[in-house]
């Protein structure tokens, strides 16, 4: 393609809006989404990207996508590259979403490491991509229904994600009447407290909050933690990530899960990456660790 083409091309409306939104501007976003968050964006989501962002420009007073690159590019842009991050990322969540897995936290993993902590020992699991809540909160339930006083052990659920307004919503524990339906009755009615709103919402009890630390965290960026996991939650992110973003995801976990750590990924993803073996559907161990 010659040089002209080129150009003509990214000044093609990919979406046509309120906003002209072209090739060139969706290239920009998508390179800086990437670079910020790992997430590959392919030019078959321009709709998505527009419809999201527009209501930014509208917020920002900005006539033209070509000025919001401009801003998120800048230095002083950086409140609005997380703003921009918040808009473009997925989350879809639910309590016991694909629930065989905490069947199997349940059944297997669970079980030894609770009696370890019974016992004075240290058992740490991460809900790595916690959007607001509802999957770290359903690990805490799951702990709870086995050790009731798990709170009084060393037992701690670490949940991050890259979103600050999605943490702050896991934080605050509040959930709609409607949202908490997964949760059986009887463990809903002894760990969580209803609160006094039209909707009949409930908020987790003390117990579940106690388990349960929430930080924001990038998952392609720098990661605190310096101690291993007896579990890691990683469901439902990876497939917005390239190849070696995935291989260099994967290998990161490796490195923090404990001998018998289990990596807990989602119904479409699949980990090829070295060191780990099959342990179910979508559920991976160590090499060489017990069944």
């Amino acid at each position: 393609m010659s040089a002209a083409a080129a150009l003509r091309k990214s000044e093609e409306r990919l979406v046509e809006g309120e906003f002209a939104f072209t090739a060139g501007d969706f290239r920009r976003i998508a390179s800086l989404m990437r670079e910020q968050t790992g997430i590959y964006l392919p030019e078959a989501k321009a709709t998505l990207v527009y419809s999201r962002l527009a209501k930014r420009l509208r917020q920002l007073g900005l006539a033209t996508f070509d000025a919001y690159c401009a801003l998120i590019a800048s230095p002083d842009g950086a409140a609005e590259r997380n703003s921009m991050v918040a808009a473009l990322t997925t989350n879809v969540t639910r309590f016991f979403r694909e629930p065989h897995h905490f069947d199997h936290l349940r059944e297997k993993v669970l079980p030894p490491l609770l009696e370890k902590a019974r016992n004075g020992g240290r058992v740490r699991l991460w809900s790595s991509a916690c959007s607001t809540g509802e999957e770290p909160y359903s690990i805490a339930l799951t702990i709870l229904s086995l050790m009731p006083e798990a709170a009084r052990h060393d037992v701690r659920i670490l949940a991050t994600d890259i979103d600050p307004n999605v943490v702050a919503t896991g934080k605050a524990g509040v959930y709609s009447a409607q949202a908490v339906e997964p949760i059986s009755s009887s463990l809903r009615d002894r760990w969580m407290t209803r609160e006094s709103r039209a909707d009949g919402g409930w908020r987790a009890g003390d117990e579940m909050r106690a388990l349960v630390r929430f930080n924001t965290l990038n998952l392609i960026g720098e990661w605190p933690m310096r101690g291993r996991f007896d579990a890691i939650f990683c469901r439902n992110v990876v497939i917005y990530f390239e190849q070696d973003t995935q291989d260099l995801i994967w290998g990161r976990f490796r490195d923090l899960l404990t001998p018998q750590g289990r990596l807990y990924v989602g119904h479409s993803e699949r980990v090829e990456a070295p060191g780990y073996a099959s342990d179910g559907l979508t559920i991976y161990r160590l090499t060489g660790s017990a069944q």
